[in-house]
């Protein structure tokens, strides 16, 4: 699987990539044999099609990749990335898209490239691409390697992805990047003060713990705290086989908070960066905690729990409230936290909350730039009265059904103190294949929110 463009000297064949309204005019100007050739095939320069043009010896001249309209290709994105795949193995050099179209789509390529191969041989594509003139290569190179780590952290099932091996994939990534980290494990949580952390994870034999990690040592200050629940049973409330299914990547949050932090210090930007990541696995055992407990968090907040399953936002509060002692210029928080967010959204958009408008307006043009598409969704503050049972300060799993993801968002924001933050409900989970994007563990808003920090952070 490789991640990296070809070198810029390679011998390529052009791929010429055809808008479907300008297949004619882009046809006068070539021989009559390629026009011929063009005609004889069908090619009508459709979205994702190919067409490969020889030479007299039987090799390539050139390929065309069909580019669709502009109607057809708002129906999705990479759209390159599903041409690479049916593209013999060899090096292309693109020609016919300005350097804003020719960036997408060149991640696009170079992610076509990723598959998951841990436990089995997958295929992909074998097309290399060489970086178009006028991208930043290496930026490019970058995302790419920062979202294949996503990926893998999520498709590894919890077997193999317990809160140990999440713990040694930061310190993986530490190590690399000359970054510090700390964990505090166990009973350390409860003299440390993270109470909640520690009674979402005691449960189970693999011990919860906080990993925090910290790069930079100038510029503004951005903290990431991404839930990293290695596997969710529901704890007492237990869920059905149907919903358990894809309970892997309830760490998603952290994974791709990881995946981000990997590319802003691949990047090298100048800030300082925090990342926390509670590690736990929410087990069934007679350890385990129970719907109608009153939890005390970090913050001194009194939680009421009406259902064990929503124990994501649990073991978030402690890592925010932590967070939010240093008032970082940015707190972000990512998390596979509600079914109510995939109701409103569905899996392909990235939910977000923030009562920043200038955050908010910065998140929304980086996403259309950079193909990662995010939807703001509102911090309703009327709703408050939802997340308050009156016998604690705060429900963990509000009654009723209305609006789910607000009053997880809502509870969230008790402990995320007084300065700029976000918070981001994803998915984590490519359902169906797509160019670029194979069913499984997927990023969102990372890049997004990558793109959108030198405005918010004024780097």
């Amino acid at each position: 699987m490789d991640l990296t463009f070809a070198p810029a000297d390679s011998a390529a064949i052009a791929l010429h990539v055809i808008d479907q309204g300008g297949l004619d005019d882009w046809l006068a100007d070539q021989p009559d044999t390629v026009t011929r050739w063009v005609r004889a095939t069908g090619f009508a320069a459709q979205l994702g099609s190919v067409v490969l043009i020889p030479d007299a010896q039987g090799g390539i001249a050139m390929a065309l990749a069909g580019y669709g309209t502009p109607e057809t290709r708002a129906r999705g994105r990479f759209h390159l990335a599903g041409a690479a795949a049916h593209l013999p193995e060899g090096t292309y050099a693109l020609h016919g898209l300005d350097p804003a179209r020719a960036a997408e789509e060149s991640l696009g390529w170079l992610l076509s490239h990723y598959s998951f191969d841990r436990y089995r041989a997958q295929k992909h594509s074998t097309a290399r691409l060489i970086a178009p003139e006028g991208v930043d290569a290496a930026r490019i190179e970058s995302i790419a390697a920062g979202e294949a780590l996503t990926r893998d952290l999520i498709n590894i099932p919890a077997s193999d992805m317990g809160p140990a091996e999440l713990e040694g994939a930061c310190a993986t990534l530490a190590t690399r990047h000359g970054a510090s980290i700390e964990v505090i494990r166990g009973e350390a949580l409860l003299d440390r003060n993270f109470p909640m952390i520690h009674t979402v994870g005691r449960a189970s034999a693999r011990a919860p713990r906080l990993i925090d990690m910290r790069w930079g040592d100038s510029g503004p200050a951005l903290t990431l705290v991404g839930k990293g629940v290695c596997f969710d049973t529901g704890g007492l409330n237990l869920k059905p086989g149907s919903s358990m299914g894809l309970m892997k990547k309830d760490m998603g949050g952290a994974a791709t908070v990881l995946g981000l932090a990997q590319m802003i210090m691949d990047l090298r930007l100048p800030l300082q960066l925090r990342v926390l990541v509670p590690a736990v696995e929410n087990a069934v055992s007679g350890s385990a905690f129970r719907p109608g407990d009153i939890l005390t968090a970090r913050n001194g907040l009194t939680v009421e729990i009406n259902n064990t399953d929503a124990e994501g936002r649990l073991v978030l509060a402690d890592a925010l409230s932590y967070a939010a002692e240093e008032t970082p210029d940015l707190m972000v928080s990512m998390a596979t936290l509600t079914g109510a967010a995939r109701v409103a959204a569905g899996p392909d958009l990235s939910p977000y909350f923030t009562d920043d408008a200038a955050l908010s307006q910065a998140l929304d043009q980086a996403a259309a730039q950079v193909a990662d598409p995010v939807w703001r969704l509102p911090f309703h503050t009327p709703y408050e009265a939802m997340i308050e049972p009156g016998i604690a300060d705060l429900d963990n799993a509000p009654s009723g059904g209305f609006a789910g993801a607000i009053t997880a968002a809502l509870f969230l924001r008790r402990f995320a103190g007084t300065g700029r933050y976000a918070h981001f409900d994803i998915y984590g989970w490519n359902p169906t294949p797509a160019p670029a994007r194979p069913k499984g563990g997927v990023g969102m808003g990372a890049r997004a929110l990558l793109a959108a920090l030198p405005d918010v952070l004024k780097l």
